[in-house]
């Protein structure tokens, strides 16, 4: 006979853990008793030696399907470690909180395939009832308060079980044996009904079958005459209506004052998804598994109102290529999609339940106040559950066949991600995360001296009070769950960043360390730390890394964004980035892109040609003239090299979108421009018999090789392959014929232009030698081309993709001069730019086929939600060298 302690650490509660250990135990002959504690499953076992063996390998092999074991230490107990009456069975005993909380929570669980039967079986007693769940579903981190999780530490605490209910619970035989949001019509919570107008003091509560049964049927019925309704789900409330009735989808964007940026939808099922897009297995995967986020498919057509059953209201998504589309993942949601598809409705509008910029709601009172009594929502469907931790649906893209977070958020967050183990680090870096699509990131130290990093859920825009209040929310409730103290702070460079500041203040009040980190380093570092941990780069390594997006304060005190950077964990060296020009008014060019092309093409001396006309006739002369003014005087004026702006000139040149109603818009735009041409200017690909098209993903790479190997901007797809090898070079003065030259150099910075003999690369990005390391990239021969282009009547799609096919190939050349100068082989790529499917594709398939090795990240977005977690990368590595000295 053989008496051990077990500890098992992981995700590990609210997985069904203590139950699948119950059973185990049973089988393989085990007595003793599991139980929860704050740093993990704690089990006493006694048995022979060879069933012991057999019952700690099934610990790790066997578990449930939502659990994450991540170790399994035994220790033999010494003869009186253990009490004789443990000999005799097995049972699950009392949880303990005496231990630290190092656990893992379980982030919440789609309704699975058991739940969805019994919720439409109307033999079972759960039948229809808005909650059902079991053991290996229903919501988790949403619903907890402290660790260890049992009921009375979440928000189930005021919902006593009924005697069926509890039976169930206290049976280790029954799905729902320790299911801690267990319950039903009798003693669970339950879903509420309120409208506006005369009947808005009367609030409806589904305690009965039938009640409830009534509000969702009510509930249907305003959706499918048009009417608005804020839904309340796990993590926070949806807007929803109608996706197929324009004038209502038109009417919600007029409400929560969102005028074009597209609108998620949530269908039935797989079949209703497969109507709307194209979908592969991955992406399959992802909409039917236990997560089921938001996923980013290409769609079949753009839709148009009156069509099918199927239609979409062409507003839901304009004429953008991709649609996200997700299923429904609470009881709720399966319940208002069967009732709506009863009614001829196979698709909703599911959108966060805020005004825009503002955080979700999640709160049944205010949410009456903000969406309701505001006039956004004709009704409020909530329940009387709390929710104790604000979660947005996250969002996913599947790319070369590997899925990428977009929004890392509900069924991501808080599954802590692994980070590089240096031997100094500090126990804890709280990384405080960037302003726009905001995380926060807390480092641990593992007792096996691996090194974790829990990243908050997207906490959104931190521009506002409201937002940073939920940023500080979010900061505190991962610090008192887990326990985490900071004992060092990681801030952005960014001097007005609201989480800066506080990073700065709070690092002078309680004396702590402070590493300030450039964002596009924090980007690079995001990518190099998951590859770190994964074994694919050494702790030591150095990447080239491309860090595109829109913003980024630089060290030399511009706007940073088309940068190409050798870095390494602690530090960098900027070896190129794009020609700086200034963006009048600062924000305003952001949100104006004619006014950012205006300033682009002044500094290029490219307002004279006759292809900026249609830029400049979109301008009225009051604003001409003010912004050449600001930008002669350098009035409010500040200098950038975003690839962003870049991308969102070339938008306003092409007359594509002119001004952003949303973060992007403009580039957004000219993405789907590059996307309709690819779809209907290249029909057939050479040496492709079958042909080609845009929408099919199994024929892409096809396509993708045979634009490569185009001229872009000179002759088109149908010229002639450009000779191969590197082009020969000779620098003067960049001045271009018939224009004035710039008006700025940068303070000892002499700036030339290289002209190549090759026709191979007139077009593109071209590289400026400097009294530096570092090579400026200068668009104005790209930018000539897309004028002379517009002057000659090249239609605009085909001018933006080859917009992109120009700026990827340039990339990939400079970085393969780079690499080979550096010796360098990996190149890393992130920032916001490369939400651009097209541009993803093509740059990694250009730097492949230079022999380089592409690194992109997998478990953090390229946007700025991989910041935080870049952050806490860079201030280990860097507290940890400065630890070694």
């Amino acid at each position: 006979m053989r008496h051990v302690h077990i500890h098992v650490t992981g995700i590990v509660q609210g997985v069904g853990m203590r139950p699948f250990v119950y059973r185990e135990a049973m089988a393989h002959g085990i007595c003793g008793w599991v139980l929860n504690a704050g740093d993990g499953v704690h089990i006493e076992a006694h048995a022979l030696s060879e069933a012991l063996d057999e019952f700690v390998a099934a610990l790790s092999e066997h578990t449930p399907a939502a659990a994450r074991v991540e170790h399994v230490e035994v220790m033999d107990l010494a003869p009186d470690d253990w009490d004789a009456a443990n000999e005799r069975g097995f049972r699950i005993v009392a949880s303990q909180d005496q231990t630290a909380h190092t656990t893992l929570v379980s982030p919440d669980i789609a309704t699975c395939d058991d739940c969805l039967h019994e919720l439409f079986d109307s033999a079972d007693r759960r039948f229809h009832y808005p909650f059902i769940n079991c053991t290996n579903c229903g919501p988790r981190f949403t619903i907890i308060r402290s660790l260890p999780y049992d009921r009375a530490a979440t928000s189930m605490d005021c919902f006593p079980m009924c005697p069926t209910c509890a039976a169930e619970y206290g049976n280790p035989l029954d799905r729902r044996f320790h299911a801690q949001p267990d319950a039903c019509f009798d003693c669970g919570p339950h879903i509420t009904w309120r409208e506006a107008g005369e009947a808005a003091a009367s609030l409806t509560v589904g305690t009965t079958r039938k009640t409830s049964d009534a509000i969702i049927d009510r509930c249907v019925e305003l959706l499918a005459n048009g009417g608005i309704i804020a839904i309340k789900g796990l993590g926070g409330f949806h807007l929803a209506c109608d996706a197929s009735n324009e004038k209502t989808v038109a009417e919600l964007r007029r409400r929560k004052r969102r005028s074009n940026k597209p609108l998620a939808v949530m269908v039935r099922n797989l079949a209703d998804v497969e109507r709307l897009c194209h979908v592969n297995d991955v992406e399959r995967g992802l909409l039917a598994g236990s997560i089921r986020p938001i996923v980013l498919l290409r769609r079949r057509a753009v839709c148009e109102s009156g069509g099918s059953p199927n239609a979409l209201a062409p507003s839901v998504a304009h004429n953008l290529p991709e649609l996200g589309v997700m299923l429904p993942y609470t009881p709720l949601q399966h319940l208002l999609l069967a009732a709506a598809e009863a009614r001829g409705m196979h698709a909703l509008v599911m959108t966060s339940g805020n005004l825009s910029e503002e955080p979700i709601e999640t709160d049944d009172t205010l949410a009456w106040e903000h969406l309701v009594a505001a006039g956004i929502a004709d009704a409020l469907l909530g329940n009387d559950r709390a929710i104790l931790s604000r979660y947005d649906d996250s969002v996913v893209r599947v790319v070369g066949g590997v899925a990428m977070p977009v929004r890392r958020a509900r069924g991501y967050a808080p599954q802590p991600l692994p980070l590089p183990a240096l031997d100094g680090a500090p126990s804890c870096v709280l990384a405080c995360g960037p302003q726009q699509k905001a995380t926060i990131a807390l480092t641990r130290e593992g007792t096996n001296g691996e090194a974790t990093c829990f990243v908050s859920q997207y906490i959104g825009d931190v521009e506002n009070g409201e937002t940073f209040d939920a940023w500080n929310a979010a900061r505190t409730r991962l610090e008192d769950l887990f326990d985490l103290a900071p004992a060092a702070l990681a801030c952005d460079l960014h001097p007005s960043y609201l989480s800066s500041q506080w990073a700065r203040e709070q690092a002078r009040k309680c004396n702590l360390p402070l590493v300030e980190v450039q964002h596009h380093h924090a980007h690079i570092a995001s990518v190099m730390a998951e590859a770190i941990a994964a074994g694919q780069l050494t702790t030591d390594a150095r990447v080239l890394g491309i860090a595109f997006d829109g913003t980024g304060a630089g060290t030399d005190g511009t706007i940073w964004g088309g940068e190409f950077l050798v870095a390494s964990l602690g530090g960098f060296e900027r070896a190129a980035h794009l020609r700086t020009w200034t963006l009048p008014g600062g924000a305003a060019s952001v949100h104006d892109a004619r006014r950012n092309a205006f300033a682009l093409l002044s500094e290029l001396g490219l307002l004279e040609h006759p292809g900026a006309e249609r830029l400049l006739d979109g301008l009225d002369e009051q604003t001409r003239s003010v912004t050449a003014t600001m930008i002669e005087r350098n009035i409010n004026s500040p200098r950038t090299s975003s690839m962003g702006r870049l991308f969102d000139a070339a938008a306003a040149v092409l007359g594509i979108c002119g001004q952003a109603t949303y973060e992007g818009e403009p580039a957004i735009e000219l993405e789907a421009a590059a996307w309709r041409a690819l779809g209907s200017k290249i029909t057939h690909v050479p040496g492709d018999k079958d042909g080609c098209s845009a929408s099919d993903p199994l024929r892409l790479d096809s396509l993708f090789r045979f634009v490569l190997k185009t001229d872009p901007l000179t002759n088109g797809f149908g010229s002639d392959y450009p000779e191969e090898g590197s082009p020969g070079t000779s620098f003067a003065v960049n001045s271009p014929a018939g224009y004035p030259k710039s008006t700025h150099s940068g303070p000892s910075q002499t700036i030339y232009t290289t002209h190549y003999h090759s026709k191979k690369y007139k077009s593109e990005l071209t590289v400026q030698a400097t009294s530096s390391r570092s090579l400026v990239l200068s668009p104005s021969s790209l930018f000539a081309a897309l004028l002379e282009g517009t002057r000659a009547s090249v239609p605009a799609d085909r001018l933006a993709l080859d917009f992109h096919v120009a700026v990827a190939r340039s990339s990939a050349r400079i970085a393969s001069e780079i690499c080979a100068r550096e010796g360098i082989d990996t190149v890393a790529l992130s920032g916001g730019v490369f939400m651009n499917r097209l541009l993803l594709q093509l740059l990694t398939r250009e730097l492949k086929s230079a022999g380089l090795t592409v690194l992109i990240p997998h478990t953090v977005p390229v946007n700025d939600g991989c910041i935080a977690y870049g952050q806490a990368a860079v201030a280990s590595a860097r507290l940890a060298q400065i630890a070694s000295q």
